[in-house]
């Protein structure tokens, strides 16, 4: 799997900058008008009408109106910034719901209420802009071409230009200079003006269309990483079972039967009971090695008391193959981020030495962009991918509780590098 890179678009020239902030504007006042005739008609009818039936479903079609033009300008807010914009989730009928409550739902969704606010107060921000961006084009294209087609404008003997009302003069010229300064000025200050026409109506357009959306999309992020937190723990302990049950207890168990055998043979056959010891003792050493194998996938209290670097460092001494660690991180970092890049870098070093064929390895710690870099290079046979079911897809779910990334890179042929980003809070 080849780690891929999201690059930020190429800056934009400033004209096609201008002709966005135009079109938004311009385009603001149709829509709102359109908005507020509809949605006024409709809305106010369906309340009007409310003590009938057919009242509340005209109400209800007013409704469903304002989230249509909501959902326009959504589109409009997206194609200004060049961004996706959050769309609302909105309130859906139950499976089990009567007719009444199914026909009633939009009247209970808040963010329809404030699609039908939007309709109502949005053609005051889409007036101003319309008029911002109208004034300044008409100024900078009048006063710019003033001096090509004033000479095709008839002036009679009391004619008073603009030059001679500030006293610059009553010629033709006076007044083909200040105009065409105007127009110069205009032109100078346009992009402010077109940005400011676009901003305007744009941060109503925001609060009100999309800043519910925003607020849901962040608790479902925190409800994701919280159950990624949860699934990635829940499947760290059941490896961890099963890691004690194939290895330590296994070896725990023939150590209680050589004991016994010992004991057996203890009176009639001492030689052969001191070789069940010796080998005894050797079961115990070897239970005890994997016991600290093991220890290590578990957050150590080294972690607490000196550090993630110091963690880490003594964890990659207790590999099989040469560990270089280079670790640039604060002394003191949040427990759940350290825990996380802790979990991430014995991860990683554990795969190296089970499946890359690599016979040494990298590992970097570093603070970037308020992000904690965990990354582990190695010069192994390569094909590693974070399938399901593997330690790198748990260790997704791992960062995923942490608000982190994971990116591979381990090309046929090696070598491989893994690198995980955990924002810092």
């Amino acid at each position: 799997m080849t780690e891929t890179h999201v690059l930020s678009p190429p800056p934009q020239p400033p004209t096609r900058r201008w002709l966005r902030d135009t079109g938004y504007a311009l385009a603001a006042l149709p829509v709102a008008l359109a908005a507020l005739v509809v949605v006024v008609a409709l809305v106010g009818a369906g309340l009007g009408l409310s003590v009938v039936i057919g009242g509340v479903f005209v109400l209800v079609v007013g409704v469903y109106a304002a989230r249509g033009f909501a959902y326009v300008e959504r589109r409009r807010l997206a194609a200004l910034t060049g961004r996706a914009v959050p769309e609302p989730a909105y309130l859906r009928a139950g499976a089990g719901d009567r007719f009444w409550r199914r026909t009633l739902t939009p009247l209970r969704d808040p963010q329809s209420w404030l699609d039908v606010v939007w309709s109502l107060v949005g053609w005051v921000t889409g007036t101003a802009a319309f008029v911002v961006v109208v004034t300044w084009w008409a100024t900078v294209l009048g006063g710019l071409s003033y001096w090509l087609w004033s000479w095709w404008v008839p002036r009679g003997d009391d004619d008073t230009g603009l030059a001679e009302l500030i006293g610059l003069g009553d010629s033709r010229r006076a007044d083909i200079g200040l105009i065409s300064a105007i127009g110069l000025a205009a032109l100078v200050t346009l992009p402010f003006a077109l940005r400011l026409a676009a901003v305007l109506h744009a941060s109503l357009a925001s609060v009100l269309l999309t800043s519910r959306a925003e607020l849901q999309g962040r608790v479902a992020r925190v409800e994701e990483s919280r159950e990624s937190a949860h699934r990635a723990e829940a499947e760290s302990l059941r490896k961890l079972e099963r890691d004690i049950h194939d290895g330590p207890q296994q070896r725990l168990i023939r150590l209680g039967m050589d004991l016994g055998r010992a004991r057996v043979q203890l009176a009639d056959d001492p030689e052969n009971a001191a070789r069940t010891l010796d080998a005894a003792v050797a079961q115990t050493r070897e239970a005890v090695e994997e016991l600290r194998a093991l220890s290590r996938g578990i957050a150590p209290p080294l972690l607490v008391d000196r550090g993630l670097a110091a963690a880490v460092a003594e964890m990659a001494d207790g590999q099989p193959i040469p560990v270089r660690v280079v670790a640039d991180v604060p002394p003191e970092l949040p427990l759940a981020v350290e825990t996380a890049a802790y979990f991430v870098a014995a991860e990683a070093l554990t795969n190296v030495v089970k499946h890359s064929g690599a016979d040494r390895a990298d590992l970097t710690l570093g603070v970037t962009d308020g992000q904690l870099h965990v990354t582990v290079d190695d010069n192994g046979c390569g094909g590693a991918s974070a399938v399901t079911g593997h330690g790198l897809s748990g260790l997704r779910e791992r960062l995923a509780g942490v608000d982190g990334q994971l990116f591979l890179a381990s090309p046929a042929g090696g070598p491989t590098r893994l690198r995980a980003e955990v924002p810092l809070p």
